[in-house]
C-alpha cells in the first residue's frame, strides 16, 4: 500500500512551510532515518527524515514551492515489494487520513497561531502536536512512536519518554512492549470539529493605502512567513497583555573592569585559524546572567500566564533578541542561572550564528521565561519592548553613557546604563516587578556575585 508523505508540523505553531529542497529523487530507495527534504518555516530551515522504508514513487510538490499547508501531500513512497508505478498512481490522502489530519486546538505558547496535528500515516519525523491521554494530559511523541503504539494497542500516556523534553520515541515503545509496562489504549472518543483559525485583524484596505502615494513612487515588498509571524505575535501581545514599565539606572564601572580582567585571563585554544581565546565576554553576557539570577532570587516573577493558573518555572530560560535580515528571532539560553559566563557567551554566539543562517531548531527559540533586548550598540539610551508571550517580562538595555554620579556627597563621573523592564501585570504586580528590577541592578553593580 502506498505511504503518503505529508508536510509535517515542525513546531506547535506551524501552519504552512516552504519546501526548499528535495534531497531524494523519484526512484531512490530510502530507509528510516534518511533525510528526505529541507523545509523552511518562518524562522528556521529543518531537515525532515523518513520513518519508513521503501522507494520514492512520486514527488508531488516541487522543490521551491512556498506556502505548503501542514498535512498536505508532498510525496508518495512505495513500500518494499510494491510496484512503484502503481504506488505513484494510487497514492493520495484517503478520507480517513483527512479526518485524522484535522487541526489541533490552539497552542498556548503562541496564541496568535493554531497548532496542526499531523496524520498518523505521515512518513516523516518531526516535532508534532501531542495526542491527549485518557486523563486529558498531553503526551509528546514522534509520528513513528504513535504508529507503533497504535499497532501494539498501547496507551502513550503510560509510556515514559526518553526523547527531548520527555518525548516518546520508537525505543520507548519497543521497551514498553517488551516489558509489558504500558496499559492498552482506550477507545478513541469522537472529536468535535476544530474551529477555523481566527483571521488576523486587518487595517485599511490595501488599495486605499496605495492611493495615498503617487504611482511609481514606491515598490511592494511582500510579507514573508517571518514578517507575518512577527506581526501576528506582537499584535496579539499588545492587545492582550496589560503591560507596565519599570526603569533602573545601573552603574557599569565595576562590571566593565571585571569583564576586562576575565577576558585578559582567558585561556587559548587551537582552531583552524590558529590560537584564539577560549571565550570573550560581552556586556550582554553579564546582563543575561544577571537577569537569570534575579529570576532565581525572585521566583514568583519567573512565571507565565494561563487562564486557569500561573505557571511557575523552575529555571530561568533567557531569550536573547537577535536581529537577522529583515526580521528578529529570540533564541533561548536554557537554565541560564546554572551556567557560567563563559558558557553563556559561547552559547549565545553559536545561537546567534545559527539564527542568522536559519538553522535553529524550534525548541531553541520557542518558550523561554524572559527575554533581553539590547540596542545599546546603536547608541540608544533607553527604550521599551513588547512582552514576548508566553513570557511575562522583558528587559530593554540602553547604551552605557558617562554621567555625573553623586557618591558620599561628591560628584564623580561613572558609566551608567538604563534598563527598562516590561511586565505582564496579570502575572507580575508592581512591587514584584520592582523587586526583580532591584535584584537585577544589584548583580550588574556587584558583578563578582555572578561568579560565585
Amino acid at each position: 500500500m502506498p505511504i503518503n508523505i505529508t508536510m509535517p508540523a515542525l513546531s506547535p505553531t506551524m501552519e504552512e512551510g516552504n519546501l526548499s529542497k528535495w534531497l531524494v529523487k523519484e526512484g531512490d530507495k530510502v530507509k528510516s532515518g534518511d533525510v528526505l527534504a529541507e523545509i523552511e518555516t518562518d524562522k528556521a530551515t529543518m531537515e525532515v527524515e523518513s520513518v519508513d522504508e521503501g522507494t520514492v514513487a512520486k514527488l508531488v510538490v516541487a522543490a521551491g514551492t512556498e506556502g505548503v499547508k501542514v498535512n498536505a501531500l508532498i510525496a508518495i513512497l512505495a513500500a518494499d515489494g510494491e510496484d512503484v508505478a502503481a504506488a505513484a498512481a494510487g497514492g493520495g490522502a484517503s478520507p480517513a487520513t483527512k479526518a485524522e489530519a484535522a487541526p489541533a486546538p490552539k497552542a498556548e505558547a503562541a496564541p496568535a497561531q493554531k497548532a496542526s496535528e499531523p496524520a498518523p500515516a505521515v512518513a516523516v519525523s518531526a516535532p508534532a502536536a501531542a495526542p491527549a491521554s485518557s486523563s486529558g494530559a498531553k503526551t509528546f511523541s514522534s509520528p513513528l512512536a504513535r504508529r507503533l503504539a497504535k499497532e501494539a494497542g498501547l496507551d502513550l500516556s503510560a509510556v515514559a519518554g526518553s526523547g527531548p523534553h520527555g518525548r516518546v520515541v520508537k525505543a520507548d515503545i519497543e521497551k514498553a512492549v517488551a516489558s509489558g509496562g504500558a496499559r492498552p489504549a482506550p477507545a478513541a472518543a469522537p472529536q468535535a470539529a476544530a474551529a477555523p483559525a481566527p483571521a488576523m485583524a486587518k487595517g485599511p484596505a490595501d488599495d486605499t493605502v496605495l492611493k495615498l502615494f503617487p504611482e511609481g513612487s514606491y515598490e511592494l515588498l511582500p510579507h514573508d512567513g517571518m514578517r507575518k509571524t512577527i506581526a501576528s505575535r506582537l499584535t496579539e501581545s499588545s492587545q492582550t497583555v496589560p503591560s507596565y514599565f519599570v526603569s533602573m539606572d545601573c552603574e557599569l564601572d565595576a562590571l566593565m573592569k571585571l569583564r576586562a580582567e576575565i577576558n585578559k585571563s582567558s585561556p587559548m585554544k587551537k582552531t583552524d585559524k590558529g590560537e584564539v581565546p577560549a571565550f570573550k565576554l560581552s556586556v550582554n553576557d553579564f546582563i543575561i546572567k544577571a537577569m537569570a539570577l534575579a529570576l532565581r532570587d525572585v521566583p514568583m516573577a519567573n512565571a507565565s500566564w494561563t487562564s486557569t493558573a500561573r505557571v511557575l518555572h523552575k529555571h530561568a530560560d533567557v531569550g536573547v533578541a537577535v536581529s537577522i535580515p529583515d526580521g528578529l528571532i529570540t533564541p533561548i539560553v536554557r537554565k541560564a542561572e546554572t551556567k557560567t559566563l563563559s558558557v553563556i557567551s559561547n552559547e549565545v554566539k553559536d545561537l546567534a550564528r545559527r539564527a542568522r543562517d536559519k538553522k535553529l531548531k524550534p525548541e531553541e527559540y520557542q518558550g523561554g521565561t524572559t527575554s533581553v533586548s539590547n540596542l545599546g550598540m546603536f547608541g540608544v539610551s533607553n527604550f521599551t519592548s513588547i512582552v514576548n508571550l508566553p513570557q511575562a517580562s522583558i528587559v530593554s538595555i540602553g547604551a552605557g553613557v558617562e554621567k555625573p554620579i553623586v557618591k558620599n556627597g561628591e560628584i564623580k563621573i561613572g558609566t551608567v546604563m538604563t534598563a527598562t523592564f516590561a511586565f505582564d501585570h496579570r502575572v507580575i504586580d508592581g512591587a514584584l516587578g520592582a523587586e526583580l528590577a532591584s535584584a537585577f541592578k544589584r548583580y550588574i553593580e556587584n558583578p563578582m556575585a555572578m561568579l560565585v
